[in-house]
């Protein structure tokens, strides 16, 4: 190595004798022995013989020595020698020395900050290890079809992994559960189970009146009792259509009604009436459901259709995906230590968390994130689920706020195996068994919807940290904002959700991906029409642009041709592009603020759409490599947000199941084109309108339909653009319907001008009595309606307004005699 890479500036490492350091490094070192040490193991490294020439470091580091070190460091003194005779050399021969080299001033690296659940504040987020990063996110219940609600959170944490990953360079492990034992599973799974039973039973029209009747008593008290203006909403809609089904059945059994009618209205009342009478069902029946594969099937059901609904969204599968039912022996281990660590007591075969014992130790604090929900019994019981609330559960527990490690199993529930009896997981404790299982005793994300922020996260921090005596279960706690629809929280019990399937029956997962990319992700955001078309138009703005740039790099030029010296506009331009970057950068940043970033990157597109419509103007090429790296930059980070798949460098893919239709069809598209553009040169010098006519067919209905734009330019060449059939076909209604109502438009003035045309101009002035009271024998006004003459000036004006309804009028006599 001929030369030392110096770095004065550097930091500073460890002061260890065997460690090859920089110069920069020694020349910081002032003790002799480890400093002759140091600079003996770094020259072991380094080749100073063959054309060996000297520099400043080496000219430095010399100065220090007061002479020939030490035999015992060989290296450091055959380096010596060799400086010794070069540095004679020099001063023989005059030759110059190489110069101090002036290092950049030291910049402050900026910083990535998230909003921390923990805190209520934006922290700076440093990780525990490194560059690696340990995440924990809670995945679903899976009971029952995933909706846009869920949608929210997962893809919000899949827009907040891909840019930690793939634009900050985080090693990110990611971890998510699914949860396939729980009090939701259970009463479901048992609920259908019976409601298949009643229908498979085949009871007579008359039996399911009378049931459904008998169902409906404890939903009425059920409604009466519910305070809960969403719950008792959802009710009401229940129950007005109960009722609805209920009467036609009812009239149809008093009027003795034939076998068929009877059998149409009662499948039609056990439709309506399914969640009252399995609700039922369960009361009377649920303890007699044993089978367990019965509490198995449902979920493994339900999260095959999640997967399903991911993969459709684009959402990345988890590095690492933790099943409940497949972690009891390790959640029963955990609960143990709990015990051991005197944080938990067994209460009637089931084990509960001592919420005050804990809470008194001196490194340990209850309900870190929501500490003023404390007592919240509604949430609480919530929390502990449906089926783990009655009277009895209650009074085992020292006090209302101690939560369920294990849960001794009644009739009717699944049961495992456990020190305490047979039992089943409480719902908080199989994250924290399944995260620690992973991540170990600390970890740096843990992430969820808003709503777990109590009592479920600040229960399994409590008992987290309970068994790992820890006060650092998790680092940060990022919680994604609610998803609304009309202002009400989306939500499975409210029966108030879309699926995520109905969602993609009506936009794209892109589509879907930009609205949530427009919002902040801790905040909430409503399911809108509004919200979908932002997003949609959105979309089509970028997409725009990706047409026209790829249009331009594909106008012919040689190897040199593509490089075109820069003018003024190609210097601002770009001048914006690194503007424009470095605030994308600033935005991400801040909380990943993809909103305010897309908002950026919206300034960039529009910046580049004025050059090169200015370029065009004035009949000029743009500048290709500019809006090329441009046109990759906006490329990659939407495949950083997981906005646009495939491999095309530029623009959103076109073509399915991989095929890059583009490159495929765009040769063809271009000979047409170029044919077509010839064709029409020749029909207009001729005068041949027919074939311009055919030619505008071609671009506007039938390219149309095979999802190709034609975009005729003066003066400039075609330019062929890939666009969707469907976006293709709504322009063109959509233009049909503006010269729809241009025509109208005419119409209407036609029919104005002729009206004003029929009037002759002696009576022009006499209907507007508000402006004149006096005309002379033409019908001309001369005086004002105060009486005033009218000045000069105003008669001036009247007489060019008279003299052309006059030119007016006898054109329309001139058409009446020619019949027309």
């Amino acid at each position: 190595m001929r030369t030392v890479s110096w770095r004065p500036s550097a930091p500073l490492g460890p002061r260890c004798e065997h460690t090859p350091f920089d110069y920069g490094f020694l020349l910081r070192v002032m003790e002799e022995t480890p400093w002759l040490g140091a600079l003996n193991e770094y020259l072991s490294r380094r080749s100073y013989l063959a054309g060996f020439s000297l520099t400043q470091a080496d000219v430095e580091v010399f100065s220090r020595l007061r002479g020939p070190p030490p035999c015992q460091y060989p290296h450091a003194l055959r380096w010596y020698r060799h400086v010794a005779t070069l540095r004679q050399e020099l001063q023989a021969t005059g030759k110059r020395v190489q110069p101090p080299w002036s290092p950049p001033p030291r910049t402050e690296v900026p910083k990535l900050y998230l909003y921390n659940s923990l805190t209520r504040t934006k922290e700076e987020f440093i990780p525990q290890n490194g560059r690696k990063v340990l995440w924990y996110c809670c995945g679903p219940t899976v009971y029952d079809a995933s909706h846009m609600g869920h949608a929210r959170s997962y893809i919000s944490f899949d827009i907040l992994r891909r840019i930690l990953k793939n634009y900050f360079k985080y090693d990110v492990l990611y971890c998510m559960n699914i949860t396939d034992i729980d009090d939701k599973i259970i009463k479901r799974a048992r609920q259908n189970y019976l409601l298949e039973q009643y229908k498979e039973k085949k009871p007579s029209p008359t039996q399911i009146l009378q049931d459904v009747l008998t169902a409906r008593k404890p939903f009425l008290a059920k409604l009466a009792e519910t305070t809960d203006p969403d719950k008792k909403q959802m009710l009401e809609r229940l129950h007005v259509a109960v009722s609805t089904a209920l009467e036609p059945l009812q009239g149809a059994v008093q009027g003795d009604a034939e076998g068929a009618v009877l059998e149409g209205h009662a499948q039609l009342l056990v439709e309506e009436s399914k969640d009252l009478l399995s609700d039922w069902l369960d009361s009377q029946f649920g303890s007699q459901v044993t089978e367990n594969s019965i509490f198995s099937t449902l979920p493994k059901y339900w999260e095959g259709e999640y997967h399903k609904d991911m993969a459709a969204l684009n959402v990345l599968p988890p590095d690492v995906l933790t099943r409940v039912s497949e972690y009891v022996p390790e959640i029963v281990d955990f609960v143990k230590k709990i015990v051991e660590n005197g944080y938990g007591y067994v209460s009637n075969g089931s084990v509960y968390f001592d919420t005050a014992k804990f809470d008194a130790g001196d490194k340990h604090s209850y309900a870190k994130l929501v500490p003023e929900a404390v007592g919240d019994q509604k949430a609480l019981h919530e929390g502990e689920g449906d089926l783990s609330i009655s009277a009895d559960r209650l009074s085992e527990k020292r006090s209302p706020i101690d939560f369920a490690l294990w849960k001794a199993s009644k009739p009717g529930e699944p049961s495992w195996d456990s020190p305490w009896g047979k039992g089943r997981p409480g719902w908080h404790i199989e994250c924290s068994a399944m995260a620690g299982s992973i991540l170990g005793e600390s970890m740096d994300i843990h992430g969820g919807g808003f709503d777990l922020r109590f009592p479920h996260h600040d229960n399994e921090l409590a008992q987290s940290e309970a068994h790992f005596e820890n006060d650092h279960w998790v680092r940060y706690f990022l919680h994604t904002g609610h998803l609304t629809i009309a202002g009400c929280k989306m939500s499975k019990s409210l029966k108030n959700f879309i699926t995520i399937k109905d969602a993609l029956a009506k936009h794209t997962a892109r589509q879907l991906r930009l609205a949530f990319l427009m919002h902040s992700w801790k905040d909430t955001l409503d399911y809108s029409s509004n919200t979908m078309e932002s997003a949609i138009q959105y979309e089509k703005f970028l997409n725009e642009f990706f047409l026209n740039v790829k249009d331009i790099l594909r106008a012919p030029t040689d190897i040199t041709g593509q490089f075109e010296r820069w003018e003024e506009a190609e210097m601002e331009l770009n001048r914006s592009f690194y503007n424009q970057k470095a605030a994308v950068h600033a935005a991400l940043r801040d909380n990943i603020d993809t909103r305010t970033a897309l908002e950026e990157l919206r300034v960039l597109v529009s910046q580049s759409n004025a050059y090169i419509a200015g370029r065009k103007n004035a009949k000029l090429a743009p500048n290709r490599m500019l809006l090329q790296s441009i046109a990759l930059y906006l490329t990659d980070l939407l495949k950083t947000f997981g906005a646009i798949e495939g491999a095309e460098p530029i623009g959103f893919p076109v073509g399915t199941n991989g095929q890059n239709l583009e490159s495929t069809v765009m040769p063809y598209l271009k000979v047409l084109s170029d044919f077509r553009e010839g064709v029409r040169k020749i029909a207009r010098e001729q005068k041949v309108t027919e074939v311009l006519s055919l030619c505008d067919m071609v671009r506007d209905e039938t390219l149309p339909e095979l999802g190709v734009r034609l975009e005729d330019h003066e003066g400039l060449p075609t330019v062929v653009k890939l666009v969707d059939r469907e976006t293709l076909l709504k322009e063109k209604e959509e233009k049909k319907k503006v010269r729809a109502d241009s025509s109208y438009i005419c119409q209407d003035r036609s029919m104005a001008k002729l009206a004003k045309m029929k009037i002759p101009p002696s009576e022009m002035f006499r209907s507007e009595t508000d402006k004149y009271s006096t005309f002379d024998e033409t019908g001309f006004p001369t005086h004002d309606a105060d009486g005033k003459e009218i000045s000069k000036g105003q008669t001036k004006k009247l007489r060019k307004l008279y003299e052309a309804q006059e030119k007016l009028y006898k054109e329309y006599l001139d058409s009446m005699q020619n019949g027309s």
